[in-house]
């Protein structure tokens, strides 16, 4: 089966979920005396309840589900519908007050049963939820604080919900619903054991260690890790894993980073990590032996799976990271591709990965262009932004053919995809990495 089916089949399989409560409230009607617009609020708070429910399998990490679509896209989609499931359950109380039934006292919590109570609780949770994602930083959390804050609230908005559909009564009424919502329930639960205990579970016996910890140009440190009594496993170049160092498999927070070896290499694997804060600021402190634990390889992000004639490499910072293994594996392979790769960075002092560059000159069909924020005196390459008018002059012939991929910074991968576009690079071709996981 082809990517783009297997892409509509889950796309089917999301939809079909989200609204099959509201099919099985509806059949069957509920209870008498109720008007429309009573109705409506119950449909979005069912079709809201059942979308938080799926956001846990959006960020599970399967990667059958991925495949057709990344990591990153389904990260994206997860943060953008969890603002629509908001819209739904807040519509839900609302359109109750309008239809007559007095929602502002039931916000008394003190003398309001315990539906309303549950209900109340689990929409707090989930403005908590969404406001700490938003402005991570502006309330200063830490990633790894926040990590383990968003999946406690998440677990409890959507099981005081479940707690307020059940007290209610109403549309579940009967044993088919009942056991509609018991098979929804289990699911959820069955989800959670999966990601937070039979997965870690399983890595226990493929762990990995710390061989040793190189220091790189521009604040960087790349980490060789090397499988211990397992044979490890083969990634695609431009994919990621997410790694735990130093701390239990069953731990709850793990770093995404790309891989920056060659993938033809088959004794260990090289992560090159910049010192960005939170752990990342610790990483060159790492000694050898340390143990660690790798969950991966994810990601589509890879010419392995998107062909082309030529490829053109954007990459602004940290960015350069999967190219540099796109650029290895290549070379690896003896591949006589042309490649044009942009790398967008400060200053040369933060130019990662630039003495290797010249080096694989040598062995690869490649043409570098360096693009300074803050370029030395006499620079006599591009310098400011990475533009269309940088891109306009610095494009391979019959560009429109090739494949691109971008990753850095969100706002740079943006505007640099909206440049693409404005030049006339075909879409599909276009694809991107942000690393946007909170």
């Amino acid at each position: 089966m082809s990517l783009v089916a297997r892409g509509v089949g889950w796309i089917g399989v999301y939809l079909a979920v989200a609204v099959a409560p509201l099919v099985f409230a509806v059949i069957g009607g509920g209870p008498p005396g109720r008007g429309f617009l009573t109705g409506f609020s119950v449909a979005l708070g069912f079709v809201g309840l059942s979308m938080m429910g799926m956001q846990f399998a959006l960020v599970a990490r399967f990667q059958a589900a991925a495949a057709p679509f990344g990591e990153d896209a389904l990260v994206m989609f997860h943060r953008q519908v969890s603002y629509v499931a908001l819209a739904f359950i807040l519509a839900h109380p609302i359109l109750l007050q309008l239809a007559g039934v007095d929602i502002i006292g039931l916000l008394n919590l003190a003398q309001a049963p315990w539906r309303a109570r549950f209900a109340v609780t689990s929409t707090v949770l989930l403005l908590v939820l969404i406001a700490t994602s938003l402005w991570r930083r502006r309330f200063r959390l830490r990633y790894e604080v926040w990590q383990i804050l968003h999946g406690v609230l998440a677990v409890a908005v959507v099981a005081l919900a479940l707690a307020h559909v059940l007290l209610v009564g109403y549309y579940v009424d009967n044993p088919w619903k009942k056991w509609l919502w018991g098979v929804m329930t289990v699911g959820l639960i069955s989800l959670l054991l999966w990601v937070r205990v039979i997965k870690p579970w399983m890595r226990i016996r493929r762990s990995w260690e710390v061989v040793r910890v190189t220091p790189e140009v521009g604040d960087a440190h790349t980490v060789t890790l090397k499988p211990v009594g397992h044979s490890g496993f083969r990634f695609q170049p431009g994919q990621f894993g997410w790694l735990m160092v130093d701390r239990s498999p069953f731990a709850v927070t793990a770093h995404p980073f790309s891989f920056s070896s060659s993938a033809e290499r088959t004794d260990a694997v090289d992560m090159t990590i910049k010192s960005l804060g939170d752990f990342t600021a610790t990483v060159g402190a790492l000694s050898p032996g340390t143990r660690a634990y790798l969950d991966g390889p994810h990601g589509v992000f890879t010419p392995d799976r998107n062909e082309g004639p030529g490829f053109v490499l954007i990459a602004g910072g940290v960015g350069m990271t999967p190219m540099v293994s796109i650029l290895r594996t290549m070379a690896d392979r003896g591949d006589r591709r042309p490649f044009t790769l942009f790398y967008a960075s400060r200053s040369q002092d933060d130019a990662t990965f630039a003495d290797e560059l010249e080096a694989l000159r040598q062995r690869l069909d490649v043409r570098v262009v360096y693009v300074l924020e803050h370029p030395p005196a006499g620079w006599e390459g591009e310098s400011g932004y990475l533009d269309e008018a940088v891109l306009t002059r610095n494009l391979p012939s019959r560009f429109e053919y090739m494949q691109y991929f971008i990753c850095g910074p969100g706002p740079m991968v943006t505007a640099v995809d909206d440049a693409l576009a404005a030049v006339g690079v075909p879409a599909e071709k276009v694809h991107t990495e942000r690393f946007d996981f909170v």
